[in-house]
């Protein structure tokens, strides 16, 4: 149980740094990205830059809870714990500045892609 708690919360940390690394490089890379930043005026490509950040960081959540918790469900979990405070800042904060597809796309990707980062860490051989 305690392995399975801990692949959850690894799970989560491992979001969070790698979307902030991601994200900086975006930053620092794309000036135009860089101005509208705070305003979330982004554009088409940006928000799908956006978004593959996110998913980049979901399937290697997943992989890392997976991969410390040897259980694939420990995926789930952080997926699933990462939706519920995007969940409420997506519907009742940010909502009107954003296209309903992108809030979609973002909010189901947590869960999906953070399953196949699991998915994934399972498939590898084990480690003697």
């Amino acid at each position: 149980m305690l392995r399975l708690i801990g692949g959850v919360a690894a799970g989560i940390v491992a979001w969070f740094v790698i979307v902030t690394i991601l994200n900086l490089g975006l930053r620092y890379s794309w000036p135009d990205y860089h101005a509208v930043e705070k305003a979330l005026t982004f554009t088409l490509p940006m928000m799908i830059a956006r978004l593959s950040e996110s998913g980049v960081s979901s399937i290697a959540s997943g992989y890392v809870a997976a991969t410390v918790s040897r259980n694939r469900f420990s995926a789930l979990g952080s997926g699933v714990l990462l939706l519920i405070p995007f969940g409420y800042y997506h519907l009742a904060v940010i909502w009107d500045r954003f296209p309903p597809w992108y809030h979609l796309a973002f909010l189901v990707s947590l869960i999906v892609l953070s399953w196949l980062g699991g998915l994934l860490a399972n498939r590898r051989p084990a480690l003697r």
